[in-house]
């Protein structure tokens, strides 16, 4: 069975920081690059970070590179949990964040290829 499940949203202000974590399993995770999506109210969801399976190769949209960093430890038993550190925060990171595996160990920042999503993690950044 494949869970995907986001964890660490909150209420944080303008210029704060908040880790993202997500727990994926049931997946052979070695195969699929892992990725980073929001959802901003009245918006469709996009994709703002991917990270491959190793580690070595992350992608960031321009509306967070520089503040955001993507990581991710794999464990095993097909198991990978993904981070997302926010830094910098400003009022329009305020979305539902998600994150989801990727069919393929190459990344995109577009919606093709990602099929299991958890619930999200609401972030909120006001004053």
């Amino acid at each position: 069975q494949v869970q995907v499940e986001e964890s660490g949203g909150g209420l944080v202000q303008p210029g704060g920081s908040l880790r993202l974590s997500c727990v994926s399993s049931g997946l052979p995770l070695e195969n699929y690059a892992m990725a980073w999506f929001r959802q901003r109210p009245g918006e469709e969801r996009e994709a703002i970070s991917c990270i491959t399976y190793s580690g070595r190769s992350t992608y960031y949209a321009n509306s967070v590179r520089g503040r955001f960093t993507i990581s991710r430890h794999n464990a095993g038993n097909a198991k990978s949990t993904l981070y997302l550190q926010m830094n910098s925060l400003k009022f329009d990171d305020t979305a539902m964040y998600y994150c989801a595996p990727r069919h393929s160990d190459a990344c995109s920042l577009m919606s093709d290829g990602y099929d299991y999503w958890g619930q999200g993690t609401q972030v909120t950044v006001s004053s």
